[in-house]
């Protein structure tokens, strides 16, 4: 699985994950190489769609440590088809519990909902 690679050998900074419509199996939509940063995954999620993502965060600490999570990301824009959140919400938590490592959640329903500075933030509380 991609998200082990992403775990333990650091070969992706991110993956996004979608549910194919007609088989509601999660699939590997896009992997994020190790040079980019999390802009790139921000401009990787639909503006009309929901996804799942990961994301490899490394960050400072107020002590001047240097840190590393996974961040879960639960991506529903908020004016979408009411059927496809209920897909997204329905296999969340199964997909979730599949990603063991994960340190940090975040659901969004806008891009102001997860700014770096609030992922940062959750991954330092």
């Amino acid at each position: 699985m991609k998200f082990l690679e992403l775990k333990a050998k650091r070969s992706y900074r991110f993956i996004v994950f979608k549910i194919e419509e007609t088989s509601y199996q999660v699939v590997v939509e896009k992997l994020g190489q190790p040079n980019e940063k999390y802009d790139d995954l921000v401009v990787s999620l639909p503006s009309s769609e929901c996804r799942y993502a990961v994301f490899d965060l490394d960050f400072t600490t107020d002590e001047n440590c240097q840190k590393s999570k996974i961040v879960f990301i639960a991506w529903g824009p908020g004016f979408i088809r009411v059927r496809s959140k209920m897909v997204y919400a329905s296999s969340e938590d199964r997909f979730r519990k599949e990603l063991d490592g994960v340190q940090v959640e975040l659901q969004a329903t806008d891009l102001s909902e997860m700014s770096y500075d609030i992922v940062k933030e959750r991954a330092i509380s």
